[in-house]
């Protein structure tokens, strides 16, 4: 990617910029997660089964993921407040569009545009915090706007569950119009003006329709078996056809003059560690807002708002962990946090899988809450650990890769966690999914979550000592 238009480092970020991207994060990944306890009641709507909605979650997912390597190259084109209020406005219309969907194909519809201005919300946001801070300040912006994206999937079951038991699902997707509107009065005020577009490289066409179709064959591929459309063969010749279009697209984008994503941040091992086993760890930990509260739902009997509440006890987890997150990363470092937290953190995970009806209340809400700490730990220090040792020249490049990665592994947890499901209750002859089903699923995150533990290992023990040191 071309450097920056803008001062890399700004003398006096404004907090209030890291603010307005840190809401816009949070009302992304809300929308993300929000429909998940009233996923019952968009189906009944829609006269299909539950299981079939995990595809307008992914579908918006996937679709941030396909459109994050293009956020970039836009935003050094037109410039970020431009493109930043634009995609406001897009991401609102496209949440009205979902409300006012009367079928399944019209609200994936709605939902893939809505992952467009999604896609070109948050990555120039944050890359244009990410420009303006020094390093010293790094680990305090990064928290700012990322806390956000561990509160929203946690507090958005809750809520989309008191919404729809008191109003309508239609609703969840309203809320969206006003929180729009400021953040586009906000970003009118807060966000650089237009960057100059001469300095913005070639479009990277090939690049950007590699890149695509790689994303989205692969996606297909895991929401196709997850709910058996197509036929297992068909669907597994489609995830080949992503993957030999991934391929084809690292070998264009390392001898592309221009690429539209440099690689050059993978010669780093900590942002190389960051991305691939926190790419694991998210998608682990991003089935959870899924299996949960429709295990809560769906074999504990509760209603959307009682399954919603119980991921609440996450949210005190992440929100007790974080004034003591950067004491235990200056005192201990990154390698060991995220080796011994990995652990602790599949474990808990695992500990769901023991969940049922006759398990005291106290003690869900208590494995919840432990685990909540070690997911708001492993979150931050993966987030952190990708930028702390990048240089501001490749910040773009680095900001782009590691979102798409971020929304990707999200969306391939959703749709994994829906497939897991599916084989599970296949395996038995179940006609829907019961506890046990639930139970093997939970486990099998544990498992992912316990193998993204497997990189930090590689780490040398001073990787991010001194981003560590000075946000302490």
């Amino acid at each position: 990617m071309p450097p920056s238009t803008t001062s890399a480092v700004a003398d006096s970020p404004s907090p209030a910029l890291a603010l307005l991207v840190a809401a816009a994060f949070f009302m992304e990944m809300l929308d993300a997660t929000i429909i998940i306890t009233a996923i019952p009641h968009i189906a009944a709507s829609f006269d299909v089964p539950p299981v079939s909605l995990s595809i307008g979650i992914s579908a918006y997912l996937v679709t941030v993921a396909t459109f994050i390597p293009l956020s970039a190259w836009v935003a050094e084109r037109f410039g970020a407040r431009r493109v930043f209020t634009l995609a406001l406005a897009l991401f609102a219309l496209a949440s009205l569009a979902c409300a006012l969907s009367q079928n399944l194909a019209q609200f994936t519809f709605a939902r893939i545009v809505q992952g467009i201005g999604g896609a070109l919300m948050v990555p120039v946001g944050r890359l244009t915090v990410l420009r303006r801070y020094p390093k010293r300040e790094l680990m305090k912006a990064i928290a700012i706007i990322t806390w956000p994206g561990l509160t929203a999937p946690v507090l958005g079951p809750p809520l989309g569950g008191l919404i729809t038991l008191h109003l309508s699902w239609h609703w969840i997707f309203l809320i969206n119009l006003p929180i729009a509107a400021v953040g586009i009065c906000l970003s009118l005020r807060l966000m650089p003006a237009r960057a100059s577009a001469a300095r913005a490289a070639p479009f990277d066409l090939r690049g950007f329709t590699l890149c695509a179709f790689a994303c989205l064959l692969l996606m297909s591929a895991v929401e196709g078996l997850a709910h058996l459309d197509g036929g297992r063969f068909a669907m597994l010749a489609v995830g080949a056809g992503g993957i030999a279009a991934g391929v084809f697209a690292v070998r264009h984008l390392k001898h592309h003059p221009h690429p539209l994503v440099a690689l050059t941040p993978l010669e780093h091992p900590s942002f190389r560690v960051a991305l691939l086993s926190g790419g694991l760890f998210r998608l682990s930990i991003n089935t959870m807002p899924f299996l949960l509260p429709l295990m809560f739902q769906l074999s504990f009997g509760m209603d959307a708002f009682q399954a919603g509440l119980m991921l609440l006890a996450l949210f005190a987890g992440n929100l007790c962990m974080k004034p003591l997150t950067s004491r235990v990363l200056s005192a201990i470092g990154f390698r060991r946090v995220l080796i011994i937290n990995g652990v602790i953190q599949a474990a808990s995970m695992a500990a769901c899988a023991l969940f049922t009806p006759e398990v005291p209340l106290a003690l869900l809400i208590v494995i919840l809450f432990l685990s909540g700490m070690s997911r708001s730990m492993q979150f931050t220090a993966f987030n952190t650990l990708a930028f702390s040792e990048m240089p501001s020249t490749k910040m773009g490049s680095a900001n782009t890769l590691f979102s798409t990665s971020d929304q990707l592994s999200t969306g391939l947890g959703i749709a994994t966690a829906a497939l897991a499901l599916q084989l599970f209750q296949a395996l038995a002859g179940h006609d829907g999914p019961l506890i046990e089903d639930f139970h093997f699923a939970l486990l099998g995150s544990a498992a992912i979550a316990l193998v993204a533990t497997f990189g930090p290992l590689r780490l040398a023990p001073e990787a991010g000592a001194e981003v560590a040191r000075r946000g302490r």
